[in-house]
């Protein structure tokens, strides 16, 4: 099959598919007497679990890692299931951070809601993003 023909039976494009070849994802095909790529009818299944694996979050390094697993023999399933753990954790901790963000940006909306605009100084930068507003400072700078 060749990479045009492939790509209409995946949905890619040729460009991603010499891409996925020059990466180390695809074999690199025999080729024709004239010197076409010639892939193999089982390309276009590695080609959708590519896309598969990263509809599931995993990167291409990743990827190629599972296929070097499967194409020396051995069953990538552990190794998939580590990274399915690695990625779900990290999620975990993003949405944490997300969270956390969340609930400062809900304070400070708050705090711009009531903030007075009109007695903003030229030495305030934002009065609504600083640590505390400056009536909330003393006694801090150990001067009353």
């Amino acid at each position: 099959m060749r990479t045009g023909e492939l790509a209409a039976a995946s949905g890619l494009t040729a460009k991603t598919i010499r891409f996925y070849e020059q990466t180390g994802l695809l074999p690199e095909p025999p080729r024709t007497p004239g010197g076409y790529r010639d892939y193999p009818p089982q390309t276009a299944h590695r080609l959708a679990f590519i896309r598969d694996a990263q509809s599931a979050g995993l990167t291409l390094a990743e990827i190629r890692s599972v296929l070097a697993l499967r194409d020396s023999g051995e069953p990538p399933c552990t190794h998939v299931t580590d990274l399915i753990d690695q990625h779900l954790a990290d999620i975990e901790r993003r949405m944490a951070e997300l969270r956390k963000t969340r609930t400062a940006l809900r304070g400070l909306a708050e705090r711009a809601a009531v903030t007075d605009r009109s007695t903003c100084t030229q030495a305030d930068i934002c009065r609504i993003l600083a640590a505390a507003a400056p009536s909330d400072n003393k006694g801090l700078s150990g001067v009353d």
